[in-house]
């Protein structure tokens, strides 16, 4: 369970302070959140935002676990996500969704993905990057990774039929085929440790800002709310179509620099493979099968696709930025845990 984190601003600081009384003693927060400037990566709503989901996960420590339905706190969560949710409506309010149905969606994702002129992490990684400059991206990287397909999960109740059986087997494989040694969240935390760096779930919250924490985010507001099944589907598809690629770059610039330790390189040689596979599971027979049983949710896949590229893209450019001038991309510089390892 992880440590609250240190408060980035009013709202983060007075949501952390209410958590550590009893459930039911939520006041009034007074803080202007429509006021936030940056709605996809401010550090203040997009911490408390993630804080707020991770009680749905694995809680907080010291944090009392009916906190998770107090309907005072998912008031102030519906107010939060309302912000983001505008936010990313207005980041896309220019985007015109290309035209699909349930033969055509995987080649609408594919057009999604073509029409993409985001920067490229991965090739930088792969080319140019060196080792500081990978360690930061796989503590950006933890927030997710150590809670692997958990956020997409929330999907399967809200599925039926063919899509459902279809998010299982994609599923089913991130969660190491009932081997716990081969969950991708534990392979991803082996890389960590062979990295020097701390693999504690939640370790390093306090260093990722807001745009990293906002791509995470954006999975568990798609996957806890069942009005938004068909993002949380686009969002799983794009994400499965566009990993084989950048991951076989990640396990070259390891290999590049040096890193000879199997364990560094198993979680990206996994998902090359992996995700090959699951491309054309999740784009037709996951995201295609729910548009069949579902024609109106259509616009919603298509959205949830176009959002990842949209914050993956904004989070690239961050990392990207800050290492052109000569600084770190994350809060602090990341930290060695040699006990971790």
């Amino acid at each position: 369970m992880p440590v609250a984190p240190a408060p980035r601003g009013p709202l983060s600081e007075a949501v952390l302070a209410v958590l550590l009384h009893a459930p039911g003693t939520l006041v009034d927060v007074d803080v202007d959140v429509d006021a936030t400037a940056d709605p996809l990566a401010d550090d203040d709503l997009h911490l408390t935002l993630y804080c707020l989901y991770e009680l749905h996960y694995r809680g907080l420590d010291g944090v009392d676990e009916r906190w998770e339905w107090d309907p005072g706190l998912l008031a102030l969560r519906a107010r939060l996500e309302a912000v983001f949710e505008a936010g990313l409506h207005d980041a896309l309010s220019g985007w015109v969704p290309p035209s699909a149905g349930p033969e055509t969606m995987d080649l609408a994702l594919r057009a999604i993905i073509a029409a993409d002129d985001g920067p490229s992490l991965a090739r930088h990684l792969e080319v140019d990057g060196d080792l500081d400059q990978l360690r930061e991206f796989l503590v950006h990287r933890s927030a997710y990774q150590l809670k692997e397909a958990d956020p997409h999960s929330w999907a399967v109740p809200r599925l039926a039929g063919a899509p459902k059986a279809a998010l299982v087997e994609v599923q089913t494989d991130e969660y190491g085929g009932g081997d716990p040694a081969r969950m991708h969240a534990e392979l991803f935390a082996d890389v960590l440790r062979a990295l020097e760096l701390d693999a504690t779930y939640g370790a390093h919250l306090d260093r990722l800002p807001g745009i990293t924490l906002a791509t995470v985010n954006l999975m568990s507001l798609f996957g806890l709310h069942r009005r938004r099944r068909g993002a949380i589907v686009g969002h799983l598809a794009l994400f499965e179509m566009t990993s084989s690629v950048p991951n076989r770059r990640y396990a070259t610039a390891l290999r590049r620099l040096g890193v000879d330790d199997p364990r560094a390189t198993a979680f990206f040689d996994e998902h090359v493979t992996a995700d090959a596979v699951h491309e054309n599971i999740a784009a037709v027979d996951l995201a295609g099968g729910l548009v069949r049983q579902e024609p109106a949710l259509t616009a919603d896949v298509l959205f949830g696709a176009r959002a990842l590229v949209e914050i993956e893209d904004r989070w690239a450019r961050h990392l990207l930025g800050a290492w052109d001038e000569g600084r770190s991309s994350l809060l602090h510089a990341p930290a060695t845990a040699a006990a971790a390892s």
